[in-house]
């Protein structure tokens, strides 16, 4: 592949289309940076706001450590210290480990992989500008006494309105809820691109370990978030409109929150550590000079510990009264899942122990994650036989446990990734010598802080306590715990004055200083790469010594703009076989008020302000609609040469297209969290003596026949939608949504009519929401319906141009098989308990 007659291009390309390549992708000066969605500008916000909320919460926890510093305390309030333990848990999981992890990856993966970018580079701006604003609002709350303060993980019925009536938890409930979608949408984005953008060559065997890293955790985070999205809905619920969800007088069951925010909290652990570990599997081959060894046996790791970690949510309930059978399997999973991460953490010492060591600042977190997360995974096993989880459950020795692995396992590669690829900013590499100070000021800042935290437990003290007696004996440990966290923060403000410094030196290229083998460290520039380099290799550049040359000088695939518009090229998702032209949408401030009417939104329903949250819930739904009305537009062109004489279609349809398989996975979403909402069914049906309840009762079955024959008839009219003219279709489409309304107004009337109270019990207030989870389907389609009839009658919808209506059908077929889904839940299991 090194030679010319090998390469696309033979020659290097004319300068005239690197200068329109570069108007394309140039990036706005100005206030104009921030309607850009190019992942690069938007990895580096995502990253500095992530890095922005580390910080916050680490003053949080430098309160709480004075506050425990010494016995009888008066330095704050029980009542503010329980808002700052909640807020402080809450910002680290929720506004920081997740966010950073999605946003090195934005920021990386595109050039790792080839790409000039990700498929869905405005909904990674949408989904940025949503966490940001509705993260510092959600934090400001603190300044206003209305930070929640029932625990980061919001356990019932404390949370409830009788013990929280404030609004406290409501900031809590809706501003992590929408949060988490933030979270789900970067995940779509990163599976997508992942399985869609890879260069050609780059086959899932060769694909970067870290790639595979993010694309096991996009597929986490799509199966596990549903579940706490769910929860937060049902909670808000039941405090908003009394439905009794938790609440055991009226038939709940507090376990039921427990279950499903477990789902979503210890898989999350993973979702964490994961993206961590393959940062690792990528820099140690670099600072080891040597190939990863084992490197298949750790992919086939990563994919392990995805799955095992859904074995374990209930890893944290063995107080919670469960069976004996069911904690003995959940047990069992909480010790094999350290087999695939022993495995992983023995090829990188098997990589550093046959290559030779540069002893660096990447080298130094690395070795210091390995130290502080192997200790953690002991704690781990510890915990995880049950009668010692017993002793130690909700005292500080789960705290020590949970911050050895958090931070030992994700913030020390964090730090480690940081020091490694700073450089791709502006071409500067941090200080060595203020490094080593950084590096043992954290670490043995760290291991100061927490390790007597485990012994401080032993002891037995409580979590969640803002003061305690001198007579406890836990004064000396206590005391050192906080002097530890302060040379820790003297670590992290050091680091932080080294990046700056770096990061207002003068640009210079970029090069490769570490002698690195992937391709993030090719030429590149706003557009990415000059052109989209051919892989032939696990290891690129050190099995392609010529390939920078190459690309720089555009003698690869797509080297300037065919249709005068941002492109890159998609590829098979297995053998990374070139299969079409993917057309990309340019900068927008269409994606930054759509992020800001969502976060007002929410944020404004928490304060009861409803006029001001439906306008802004309105101008939230207009944007979205305008980006996408802008991003499916007609190409001047079928066909694009792409170089070397190799001819793309321009766009796919149906399941070739990337948008079809984005719509598919929020689908997927939608469909966990609608399971999520029948658990609460099932759960509470299976409980009951007599189902359904006294009082309640089933509509007749004839009103079932009809709502099912008229989502089919649905269906099938969309079906048919697709075989008629531009000008029949609105007519068909119409037709189609009124048979898809009329079967959720039968159902609703049914229900009415065997008196269906929400707020009577809790198996009448599981059905209301699963039929209010259906009517939110709906209102989607009484939104895309109309959409779709203005396009086919602007005759914008052509066989080259389909992924409007392709995304619209099968939106429309979900919601006919989640409507049939209900009737099969409800009818079903009721059959099956007679």
């Amino acid at each position: 592949m090194t030679r010319d007659a090998t390469l696309p291009n033979s020659a290097p390309r004319p300068p005239e289309e690197l200068e329109k390549l570069e108007a394309v992708w140039k990036t706005p000066s100005g206030l104009g940076f921030f309607k850009s969605v190019n992942n690069t500008n938007i990895g580096l916000l995502y990253i500095g706001t992530a890095i922005l909320f580390f910080i916050l919460a680490g003053i949080l926890a430098l309160i709480m450590r004075v506050q425990l510093s010494v016995p009888d305390n008066d330095l704050v309030s029980a009542g503010t210290y329980n808002q700052i333990f909640t807020m402080h848990g809450t910002v680290m999981m929720f506004l920081f480990a997740i966010p950073i992890v999605e946003a090195i990856a934005v920021y990386l993966l595109p050039n790792m992989l080839g790409a000039r970018d990700l498929p869905f580079p405005r909904l990674s701006a949408y989904a940025f500008w949503c966490y940001a604003f509705g993260g510092l609002a959600f934090f400001c709350t603190l300044f206003w006494g209305l930070a929640p303060d029932g625990g980061w993980f919001m356990y019932p019925p404390l949370t409830g309105m009788k013990y929280s009536p404030g609004l406290n938890a409501d900031f809590w409930l809706l501003g992590i809820g929408f949060i988490e979608i933030s979270a789900i949408a970067g995940a779509i984005e990163l599976i997508v691109g992942i399985l869609f953008t890879r260069a050609p060559g780059m086959t899932l065997r060769r694909m970067p370990v870290y790639a595979w890293a993010m694309l096991v955790v996009g597929v986490m985070i799509v199966i596990a978030f549903p579940a706490v999205i769910a929860g937060t809905a049902l909670l808000e619920l039941e405090r908003a409109l009394n439905l009794p969800i938790f609440d055991p007088e009226r038939g709940g069951d507090p376990i039921i929150w427990q279950h499903l925010f477990w789902f979503f909290g210890h898989p999350e652990v993973y979702i964490i550590f994961l993206p961590a570990a393959g940062m690792i599997s990528t820099m140690i081959p670099t600072i080891a000079g040597n190939r990863l060894v084992g490197r298949r046996a750790i992919v086939v790791a990563l994919v392990g510990v995805g799955i095992f970690s859904f074995g374990l949510w209930a890893h944290h309930m063995f107080t919670a009264g469960l069976g004996v059978i069911e904690m003995s399997l959940i047990s069992a999973a909480s010790m094999a899942v350290a087999i695939p991460t022993g495995i992983q953490v023995f090829g990188w010492i098997a990589t550093l122990w046959s290559g030779r060591i540069r002893m660096n600042a990447p080298t130094l977190f690395m070795l210091g994650f390995m130290f502080i997360f192997v200790l953690g995974g002991l704690t781990g096993v510890m915990v995880a036989v049950i009668p010692f989880d017993w002793q130690v459950h909700d005292t500080y020795f789960i705290v020590a446990h949970l911050h050895y692995v958090l931070i030992g396992g994700m913030v020390f590669p964090v730090f480690a990734a940081i020091y490694y690829w700073i450089p791709l900013i502006n071409g500067n590499t941090m200080s060595e010598r203020l490094s080593k100070w950084t590096f043992w000021l954290l670490f043995g800042g760290f291991n100061i802080s927490f390790f007597p935290m485990h012994i401080t437990g032993l002891f037995g003290m409580p979590r969640r306590v803002y003061t305690y007696s001198s007579e406890m004996g836990w004064d000396a440990l206590n005391m050192i715990s906080t002097l530890g966290s302060f040379l820790f923060a003297l670590g992290i403000l050091l680091m932080i004055v080294d990046a700056t410094r770096t990061l207002r030196r003068p640009t210079k290229d970029v090069g490769n200083p570490w002698n690195a083998a992937t391709l993030e460290w090719l030429p590149s520039e706003d557009y990415g790469n000059r052109s989209i380099p051919i892989v032939t290799s696990d290891d690129p550049l050190w099995d392609q010594p010529t390939l920078s040359k190459e690309v720089a000088e555009g003698r690869h695939y797509l080297p300037n703009t065919v249709t005068g518009r941002r492109e890159t090229i998609s590829t098979s998702p297995v053998s990374a076989r070139p299969t079409y032209l993917m057309i990309l949408p340019g900068d927008s401030w269409l994606t930054v008020l759509g992020a800001f009417g969502t976060a007002g939104f929410f944020l404004l329903l928490t304060v009861k302000a409803n006029v001001l949250a439906t306008i802004c819930g309105v101008i939230a739904i207009g944007s979205i609609i305008a980006w996408l009305w802008q991003s499916d537009q007609k190409v001047p062109m079928r066909e694009a040469d792409i170089g070397g004489g190799v001819t793309l279609p321009i766009g796919a349809r149906g399941t070739a297209s990337h948008s079809w398989w984005g719509t598919f996975i929020m689908l997927i979403v939608l469909f966990l969290i609608y399971c999520s909402f029948a658990y609460v069914y099932i759960h509470t049906s299976m409980r009951l003596q007599i189902c359904p309840p006294p009082g309640a009762s089933l509509p007749a079955w004839s009103w079932t026949l009809l709502s099912a024959a008229l989502l089919l008839g649905g269906s099938a009219l969309v079906w048919l939608s697709d075989r008629v003219s531009n000008k029949l279709t609105p007519w068909v489409l119409i037709v189609a949504l009124a048979c898809t309304a009329g079967a959720f107004g039968v159902d609703v009337y049914s229900w009415r009519l065997v008196d269906l109270d929400g707020t009577r019990d809790t198996w009448s207030a599981s059905i209301s929401i699963l039929l209010g989870f259906q009517g939110i389907m709906l209102f989607v389609l009484l939104l895309a319906a109309p959409y779709l009839c203005v396009r086919a009658w602007r005759g914008m919808i052509v066989p080259e141009n389909r992924a409007t209506r392709d995304n619209i059908a099968l939106i429309w077929h979900y919601v006919t098989l989640q409507g049939f889904a209900g009737f099969l839940v409800i009818r079903g299991l009721l059959l099956v308990m007679e």
